[in-house]
This record gives C-alpha cells, sequence and structure tokens, in this order.
C-alpha cells in the first residue's frame, strides 16, 4: 500500500473534521460550565495552577460537584489567561486540538492493531475510515460542545497516547513511559485507569495470540501469566493512581443517584442504547429523561441483558481466529470503557450522551473492521480493483461520513446558547424537569413570563421535589410581583434543597432586595458556608454588612475574598468602608452637613434609597428642591421612593412634575410608566411594601412554623429595631432561640420582653421552658 494517497486522505479528513465544527467555536457555557468554569474564580488566576493539585475543592464552587481534577483546572485556567477572560473560542479551540491530537493517536493505533491480525495492503484505509466515523459521528459532538466534559477528552487521548507508546516504542514500553500520558488522563477524569484492563486485554489477544476461551485450558497457563505480568505494571500504577485521586476528593463530592441496584440493573438497556447510538445518532439529547427501573421485573432489564449476554457471546467468539481479534477488542473496549459510568455508582443521570466518547472507540473499530473484513472477501488485490468496485466501495463509506457530518454539524447549531439546547432538550426530552425548568429559567431572563410559568409548571409536575424548581418560581414570581407566591417558592426550595447554596443565595437576593437586609445576611452566610469559594453570596453579603454597619464582620469577609480572588472590586470598596467605619448614607449626611448644596443632598436621597429608608430618601430631596426648584433628578428620587412605598398616584404626580421641567428625561419616563403599572424594579429593591414591625413579627411566626429559626431571629431583630417594646418580637425571637437550644439567650431576650409587658403569658411559658430545659441539659 502506497503511503502517499493514504496521507492525502488523513490531511482531507483533518479538513474534514475543521469543516465540520466550523460552527462550534463561540458556543456557550452549558450545565457544570456554570459551577467549575463560569462561576469559578480560581481559574481566572493562573497563578493558582499549584492549588489546582493541592486542593481538589478549586475545581468548582458547588462542594457536591467537587473532584481532583487538576489538570482540567489547569488548563482552564490558561484558557482564561490566553482569552483575556472568558473568550468562548480560547476555550473551544483547547479541546478541539485535543480532539485532533486524539484522532491522529487512534489512526495510528488502529493501524497497529489490524496489522497484527492481517497483512491485507488496505488495513490503512480501515484504520482511517474508523478514525472518521469516531470523529465525524454526531454522539461525540455532545462532549465537544461541552468545555467541562474536556475531562473526557483529555482522559481518552491520554490512553490512546499510552498504547501508542506501548505499540511503537520498545523503549517506553521497557522503561514504562507509555504509563506518564496515563497518569495525566487520571488526574483529568478517572476512567483513563480503564488502561490497564485494556491493555491486559491487547497482550492477551494480540501479543500472547490467546483467544477468551483459551485462558481456560491448563496448556495456556503460561502464556495467560506472561498477559499478567506484562500488564501488572499498569494495574499497579493505575490502582495508585485511583487511590491517589479518591483521596484528594473533597469529601462533599456526591455522584447524585440515590440507589446502586437501581441504577445497576437500568445500565443494561443503557447499553444497548448508547449501543445503538451508534449507528443511528437520531435520539441525542444533551440531557435525557430516562429513569432507573425500580425493579428487575421490566422487559428492559431482560432486553439488555440478553444484547449483553449476545455481545460477549461475539466477543469470546471472534478471539478465537486472529483475524477476527481486532472485533473482539473493540468489543471488550467498548464494555470496559463503560463500567465507571455503567455499574454500581449511581450517578444523577442513568445515562448521558457525553458518556459514549470514550467507548465509542471500542466499536468504531470493532465494527469497521468487520465491514473491512467483508469488503476484502470480495477485493483481494488492489490491481484488480475496477472503478466500478470503487464506486461501490467508496459512495456508501462517503454517504455515511458525510451524513455523520452533517448531523454533528447540526447538533454543534443546538449548543449554540442555553436557549437553543434546552429548547431541544424539552423536544428531546419531554419527561424531564430539570429540561423543562431550565428552559423557563431562559423565559424569565427574557421577560416572557407567561411562556415561563408553563415551562415552570410543567417541571414542578415531573419533578415535584426538585428544589431548584421552586427556587426558580420564586424568581419568576418575584419578577411578576407576585412577592407572597414568590417568599413561599424560596422557603420550598430551602426545605427540599437545604444542601444547597444556590437556593440560599437567591432567596438572600431576594430579601435584599426588599431591604430586609438581616434576614438576607442569615441566607447569604448560609449560602457561604455552603459553597465558599462562589463570589456572588459573598459580594452580596460584603454590601448587606455595609449597609448594616456591621465593620468587623465587613473587613473579614473582604479579607477573604481577596485570598480567593485578588483585586476583586466589591471586596476593595468593602474592606475601604470598613475602614471609614461609616455606611454610604451617613457619610453623605456628614458631606451635606458641612457643604447643605441641592446636589449633596441629592446624594443623600439615594443613600438612603439604597439603604431602605424611603422617608429619609423623600425627606433628602425635598430639601434639594427646596435649593434648587427645578432639580428634575430629586424628583425621580421622590417618585422612585414612592413606587417602593406603592404609593402609585403620588409618584405619577411627582415624575409628570420633573417631566415638565425636562420633557427628555428618560429615566423619568421609564420610571413613570412602571408608575402606571404598579409596579418597580430597583436593582436594590423589589417591592411594593414596606416592612412593618407587625410585619416582621408575622413573618418570623411563619419563619418558625417552617422550623427556620435563625431567619425567625432575623426577623424579630428587624422587628424590635423599629419598635424596641414590642414583646411580641421578644416572645418569638424567645421561642426560636428555644427551638435552637440556646437556653441562655433565650432566657435574656424573655425577660427582656417580660419586663416591657409582664402579663405576657405566652412569653412567660417560653422563658419557664428555656429555665427548665437548661436545668436538665445540665444532668
Amino acid at each position: 500500500m502506497k503511503k502517499r494517497p493514504l496521507l492525502i486522505y488523513t490531511i482531507l479528513l483533518f479538513l474534514a473534521v475543521i469543516a465540520t465544527y466550523i460552527n462550534h467555536f463561540h458556543n456557550g457555557f452549558h450545565f457544570d460550565d456554570s459551577h467549575s468554569v463560569v462561576d469559578n474564580p480560581y481559574i481566572r488566576d493562573i497563578k493558582n495552577i499549584p492549588l489546582f493539585f493541592k486542593d481538589g475543592t478549586t475545581s468548582s464552587v458547588l462542594p457536591q460537584n467537587q473532584s481532583y481534577r487538576p489538570v482540567v483546572s489547569t488548563s482552564l485556567a490558561i484558557d482564561y489567561k490566553l482569552g483575556n477572560g472568558y473568550d468562548l473560542f480560547a476555550f473551544h479551540i483547547t479541546t478541539f486540538i485535543l480532539f485532533l491530537v486524539q484522532g491522529l493517536l487512534m489512526l495510528i493505533f488502529f493501524k497497529k492493531l489490524l496489522s497484527l491480525s492481517s497483512t491485507n495492503k488496505y488495513i490503512g484505509y480501515v484504520a482511517l475510515f474508523a478514525t472518521a466515523w469516531y470523529m465525524l459521528h454526531p454522539a461525540i459532538a455532545e462532549t465537544i460542545n461541552y468545555i467541562i466534559a474536556r475531562s473526557d477528552v483529555i482522559s481518552t487521548v491520554a490512553v490512546m497516547g499510552g498504547f501508542v507508546l506501548y505499540t511503537n516504542s520498545p523503549f517506553c514500553r521497557k522503561t514504562f513511559l507509555y504509563l506518564i500520558p496515563v497518569g495525566i488522563g487520571a488526574l483529568a477524569k478517572p476512567p483513563s485507569v480503564m488502561f490497564a484492563p485494556l491493555l491486559l486485554c491487547y497482550i492477551l489477544l494480540f501479543e500472547e495470540k490467546l483467544g477468551l476461551l483459551d485462558i481456560f485450558k491448563k496448556s495456556n497457563l503460561k502464556p495467560l501469566w506472561n498477559s499478567v505480568r506484562k500488564s501488572l505494571p499498569a494495574f499497579v500504577f493505575c490502582a495508585l493512581m485511583y487511590l491517589l485521586i479518591d483521596k484528594l476528593t473533597p469529601k462533599t463530592w456526591a455522584p447524585g443517584g440515590n440507589s446502586p441496584i437501581q441504577y445497576l440493573i437500568t445500565q443494561p438497556y443503557v447499553i444497548l442504547h448508547y449501543f445503538g447510538t451508534f449507528f443511528w445518532p437520531a435520539g441525542l439529547s444533551a440531557d435525557s429523561d430516562w429513569a432507573p427501573l425500580s425493579n428487575i421485573w421490566n422487559a428492559r432489564f431482560f432486553i439488555g441483558c440478553a444484547f449483553i449476554l449476545a455481545m460477549s457471546s461475539a466477543a469470546f467468539y471472534t478471539s478465537q481466529k486472529v483475524i477476527l481479534r481486532p472485533i473482539s477488542f473493540g468489543i471488550l473496549w467498548f464494555f470496559l470503557a463503560l463500567i465507571p459510568t455503567s455499574s454500581i455508582i449511581p450517578l444523577g443521570e442513568v445515562l448521558n450522551d457525553h458518556r459514549m466518547y470514550f467507548p465509542f472507540i471500542g466499536l468504531a473499530i470493532s465494527v469497521s473492521w468487520t465491514i473491512g473484513l467483508i469488503v476484502f472477501k470480495f477485493i483481494s488485490d488492489a490491481d484488480h480493483i475496477t472503478t466500478k468496485y470503487k464506486v461501490l466501495i467508496l459512495t456508501p463509506a462517503l454517504l455515511l461520513l458525510c451524513t455523520c457530518a452533517y448531523g454533528t454539524f447540526k447538533r454543534n447549531a443546538v449548543w449554540r446558547d442555553e436557549e437553543s439546547l434546552w429548547f431541544n432538550v424539552t423536544v428531546k426530552s419531554p419527561g424531564n424537569g430539570r429540561g423543562m425548568m431550565n428552559y423557563g429559567v431562559i423565559m424569565i431572563e427574557q421577560g416572557k413570563y407567561a411562556e415561563a410559568e408553563k415551562y415552570l409548571n410543567r417541571a414542578m409536575q415531573l419533578a415535584p421535589n426538585y428544589s431548584y424548581v421552586y427556587v426558580n418560581v420564586g424568581v419568576l414570581k418575584e419578577n411578576t410581583g407576585d412577592i407572597v407566591a414568590a417568599e413561599n417558592n424560596f422557603l420550598e426550595s430551602i426545605r427540599l434543597g437545604s444542601g444547597y447554596s444556590m437556593n440560599y443565595f437567591l432567596y438572600g437576593q431576594f430579601l435584599y432586595r426588599r431591604a430586609r437586609f438581616i434576614e438576607a445576611e442569615v441566607m447569604l452566610q448560609k449560602s457561604m458556608q455552603l459553597s465558599n469559594s462562589d463570589l456572588r453570596p459573598r459580594e452580596l453579603l460584603i454590601k448587606t454588612y455595609a449597609l448594616l454597619g456591621q465593620w468587623d464582620l465587613l473587613k473579614n469577609i473582604c479579607v477573604t475574598t481577596l485570598k480567593i480572588s485578588p483585586g476583586n472590586g466589591v471586596a476593595l470598596n468593602g474592606l475601604e468602608e470598613s475602614s471609614r467605619r461609616k455606611t454610604n448614607a451617613e457619610i453623605q449626611a456628614d458631606k451635606a452637613k458641612v457643604a447643605p448644596t441641592a446636589e449633596n443632598y441629592l446624594e443623600l436621597s439615594l443613600a438612603y434609597y439604597n439603604e431602605g429608608k424611603y422617608g429619609l430618601c423623600i425627606e433628602a430631596a425635598k430639601k434639594a428642591l427646596e435649593l434648587k426648584p427645578n432639580y428634575v433628578e430629586a424628583y425621580n428620587n421622590i417618585g422612585c421612593a414612592y413606587n417602593i412605598l406603592g404609593q402609585f398616584d403620588k409618584s405619577a404626580e411627582v415624575f409628570a412634575m420633573g417631566l415638565k421641567i425636562k420633557p427628555d428625561y428618560q429615566l423619568a419616563k421609564n420610571n413613570l410608566a412602571l408608575s402606571a403599572a404598579h409596579r418597580f424594579i430597583s436593582d436594590v429593591v423589589i417591592s411594593s411594601q414596606v416592612y412593618t414591625a407587625a410585619d416582621y413579627v408575622n413573618q418570623s411566626l411563619n419563619y418558625y412554623n417552617q422550623g427556620q429559626y435563625e431567619l425567625s431571629i432575623a426577623a424579630c431583630v428587624s422587628a424590635l429595631i423599629i419598635n424596641p417594646d414590642y414583646d411580641l418580637a421578644y416572645n418569638n425571637l424567645c421561642a426560636a432561640y428555644v427551638k435552637l437550644g440556646q437556653w441562655d439567650d433565650a432566657i435574656t431576650v424573655g425577660e427582656k420582653g417580660l419586663k416591657i409587658n409582664p402579663n405576657n403569658e405566652l412569653l412567660k411559658n417560653n422563658v419557664a421552658q428555656a429555665k427548665w430545659n437548661k436545668k436538665n441539659s445540665k444532668k
């Protein structure tokens, strides 16, 4: 076989792969990209690379998803540096280059593998066809488009690199250098350790020339031992790598599934599905709606088992003949590569299309070699191949590859952005509650609230216990002005998902916007405790501490935030505020005293507005108008404050007065329109009501009844700030402390309340309960 035509075809293949993926380089971040890439502050500083190898918590801001994959985090940090931020092209090009390298390694390995079973001069073209089928396959696009799934690419490239070094370099084989890429791959994703059993199969079939049935014969003990001996260094190395990864993986990591047994009995049919997808990839979905089987008395379980039995039989049969052994090896590769995701470890989804990336290498070589042998049966010599035979061979092959390339190009388009991806999921996986929810969230972001409600309601029906559905319904209700429903859904999300920081953060953000800062503080602290490296709750908590004047807490959180994210602007500003030990309103009030100008009073009114002090905001703006009667910005501030207070008639009147002075003042026009709609949105507050002391006490009771005792305490504290002599607030505060087992605090606040109202029988009972509990807890 001439090498030049094969080289030309190889170049054409790689050009075809580039052309096929040309529309994917600016596709967005999806799924786990959010917590591992977009929100992960550690990858934003290339100096953190040594830290990635020491601390697995740097891989994600979500504790449940933190795993030890330092090579992946390192590559992401390099991408961030080279792209000067979140440049999508910089992230995609790295993955794609690795993919091309993998393709080249596959071609080299496939040629070597086939040459051990046949001397046919066309094996290079079979190897090229197998590589092309794999690289252009639409299922592979599910991994290439998904940025954090680069872990699969790196680990697979590493396995291929290990095989190429082992099979083509006696020096690397003798010195065990072939294990180096395997080790690097394992530090990207543990499935690389499957190199060891794959190597054993290779040695057994191609070096010791044993069929799978031969290993049971006593006469073959020596070659069997040779196979074990040769692969033993790989097994030891891979086992040590796995133990190292397991040790350094944070204890907070959770696979996501529940029942190992249900997950396991579902996998035979899942494996059949993967196998079928290789031949007919029409059902690809970024997030499937498959659920675990409840028991084995399901036709899918038996069909899947029958398939595995049939494929195992095929592997045993084809292993007995030298020329068929690549088929056997490919089948074994397919099954062994699936063990990490299709065994007893219950992952969050029973199947995922990107899990086919590693196993499909085995199917590519197995199926391609089967086709090649059929072709070889009819054509034995290139010199006698007529044009008719060439057309008969090349036409279906090219048709298949072009069809795959077209399918991949279309899948790239599906992965373009969140809207296109999740809409496709709602179509392909209509039983997936998460898919419906995520598409609903996109509709919220676009302001299509009716559409969002439809999808979120469907999500709630499909996944009634999925906390993220409720938190997003809360966001929807907040945006549509149904504040009571919003709050109820936020609280339900916390009840169902008390271990997820996002639920606390979004509720804390809701409370912050409504100027309920003490409650917001509690929620944001909870969120930060669950996700220490997530900057969103940290930054909002910094602002909350500044508004509450909690200077020591502000300084501490700013210092720790700057350790995670050096140069963080919010933390730097907070640190400066903590040194001044004055709120912005206090600073502006001092300025207005020294220089009582209209401009200073306007700044003071804005500061009061941001702190939720709307009455003072109006007063300061009116003082500005006394000094500068035509100050349209002051009218705007007064109107905004009236909007927040729900006094829409007054706000409309004030905005109109301002527009008489300056008819083209767009901000006032916008706010007037919102006033007419009786709905006002601010960066700081979304509210139509300012809480009174009684409102806070009622809210504290609501929290108490839902078991949210810390929030109940926060609401009571807010009530007592407004009305220090409110005995009902002391009662609720005492009851909450009792529930938390803080007897001394309960007694202290209870006795304060009884000084205000000695006849409060309920408070007397709560104090007595606290004293009794304290006394008996010492026994």
